[in-house]
Formats: structure tokens, C-alpha cells, sequence
């Protein structure tokens, strides 16, 4: 479904606010129902992340370009500024715990999940991961229908909540807390404010303090690519973001997303993604 803009929330429907930094949210999806009616179009938070585990029924979960059918039990964790949404099925439910960006910085170095990308798992509901990411997520909402919101134990149990999909989550490697888990996170956040401004790679390393080396480094180590082609990446999210969820032409869209040659930009989507943007959009609208 196309719309005039990727919508940004603060829980789905409500508008987007700023939020302290230990800022904690729970509730079940059954409880917004009368707002979604089942159907949850792409959206995203702009200063929170959201941990999602379905206790029931099945549906088709997007996050980005990416969709899947799923059947509970099914975990994901989606950081700020990731388009994700979702249709369910009648009597399917989910606990959604949405995190302030401030409380998982907090985290970062207590949990095995790497915080900066969206994780997306299914599994076999008899694993003993399953039931600890379960009886761990029960007692955070616990806490938080006795009025807990930010105390060591609920933010201990937020993170151990964040390790369990991490286990679960087992085709992707976890990364110890370390300087090129830092710098790359970092490098990452840097790539998010400024791709549309078309800088040179030393600026990011200017902006970052470090050096063409270790930057190279940790950027292969973590994000499993070299600097520049985590720019044109990002720059290629956002073109497909644009072309899947608003109607904005795509020489608009061209220039958004740094190009200023809507005609370069054509051809470098094709080389990408194999077919033109206008083609690709209409295959995937």
C-alpha cells in the first residue's frame, strides 16, 4: 500500500513524541485492535526499538523489503527507524515491548543481540530458548502491570529478553561488546544521519576520530561490508523504502536519497536490484 509518507509512531496510531531515556512500553497486539483491526501498515518509531513475540495464531510480519509467514512461536526485535508491519489472522496475539534508543545504548554491552539491525526468528516451540525468552517476557510485563518502569531488574530483564532471540537467532553470529563493535555502531549512525548529503568517506572518518584503517576494519568485522558499500546500501534502502511505501516520483525519490542525477541513479538501482526502480516498484507495490 502506498502512502504519501513512511508514518512514524510512537506506538502504532499514536503520534510520535520524545521519550526519556529509560523509557519502557508493554501490551499485547490484541489490545490495539480496535486501531489495526488485524492489519498493521508499514510504520516505524523514531527513538525506540521493539522487541515482538508471538504467543499465537500466525500471519505475514515485513520488515523493509523483506516478508515472511510465521506461526507462533515467532520473536523479533526491530530498532528505531526500521518500516516493519504486519496481517494477522483472527486470534493471533503478541507481547510488543518497545525500548527508549537511551535504554538500549544502556544495554548494548549486557546483551549478545547486535542492536543495530532488525532480527526476525521461528523455531520449535520445545526449545528451552523458547521458554526462557517466554518466562522472561512474562515477567517483564508483570512488572510492568504492578507500575515498574525503569528499575535494574526490568532493564536487566529487557536485556536477557534481547540474548534469548540472540540464541534463537542462531544462522547469525553474535559479536562481543568490543572498540570495533563501537566504531562500526557508530559508523552506522553517522551513515543514517548524512547518506543523503553525498560525503566523502573522510568526513565520516573526521566525524569519527578514527582512521581509514580501523574504520575499514570494523566495518568488515561487524557489518560485514566496507564503509562505502555500507553508504550505498543505505542509500539503496531508503530509495526502496520510498518507492514501496509513498507515491513520490522516482527523480524525486533520485535526488532524497543523494543522487543528483535521477538518470545515474536508474541505472545504478538496476545494476542492484536487476530491473528499473519504476519496474521494481510495480512488482513489489
Amino acid at each position: 500500500m502506498k502512502q504519501a509518507d513512511i508514518p512514524d509512531f510512537f506506538v502504532y496510531g499514536e503520534p510520535s513524541r520524545a521519550l526519556d531515556v529509560g523509557f519502557l512500553h508493554v501490551e499485547t497486539v490484541r489490545e490495539r485492535n480496535n486501531i489495526h483491526l488485524g492489519k498493521v501498515l508499514p510504520h516505524k518509531h523514531a527513538q525506540m526499538g521493539q522487541i515482538t513475540f508471538w504467543t499465537s495464531g500466525r500471519g505475514v510480519y515485513r520488515i523493509e523489503d523483506q516478508v515472511w509467514d510465521f506461526s507462533a512461536p515467532t520473536a523479533s526485535f526491530v530498532p528505531s527507524n526500521v518500516v516493519h508491519g504486519f496481517t494477522i489472522e483472527p486470534g493471533t496475539d503478541a507481547l510488543v515491548v518497545s525500548v527508549a534508543d537511551g535504554m538500549l545504548k544502556q544495554l548494548a554491552a549486557q546483551t549478545s543481540l547486535a542492536l543495530d539491525g532488525p532480527v526476525f526468528v521461528g523455531g520449535e516451540p520445545q526449545s528451552p530458548a523458547w521458554t526462557g525468552l517466554a518466562d522472561t517476557l512474562a515477567m517483564i510485563a508483570r512488572e510492568y502491570r504492578q507500575g515498574v518502569r525503569n528499575d535494574d531488574i526490568l532493564t536487566n530483564l529487557v536485556a536477557v529478553s534481547l540474548s534469548y532471540i540472540a540464541r534463537l537467532n542462531a544462522d547469525r553470529p553474535s559479536i562481543a561488546s568490543s572498540p570495533a563493535l563501537a566504531l562500526a555502531l557508530a559508523f552506522r549512525r553517522s551513515v543514517d544521519e548524512h547518506f543523503r548529503e553525498g560525503w566523502p568517506m573522510e568526513k565520516y572518518v573526521d566525524l569519527l576520530g578514527t582512521t581509514p584503517h580501523l574504520l575499514d576494519k570494523a566495518s568488515r568485522q561487524v557489518l560485514k561490508m566496507p564503509p562505502k558499500e555500507v553508504v550505498l546500501s543505505r542509500r539503496l534502502l531508503e530509495a526502496k523504502r520510498l518507492l514501496l511505501f509513498t507515491i513520490r516520483s522516482v527523480e524525486d525519490i533520485a535526488l532524497e536519497t543523494g543522487f543528483r542525477d535521477p538518470a545515474y541513479f536508474s541505472r545504478f538501482f538496476r545494476l542492484r536490484e536487476g530491473e528499473a526502480p519504476a519496474a521494481w516498484r510495480r512488482r513489489n507495490g
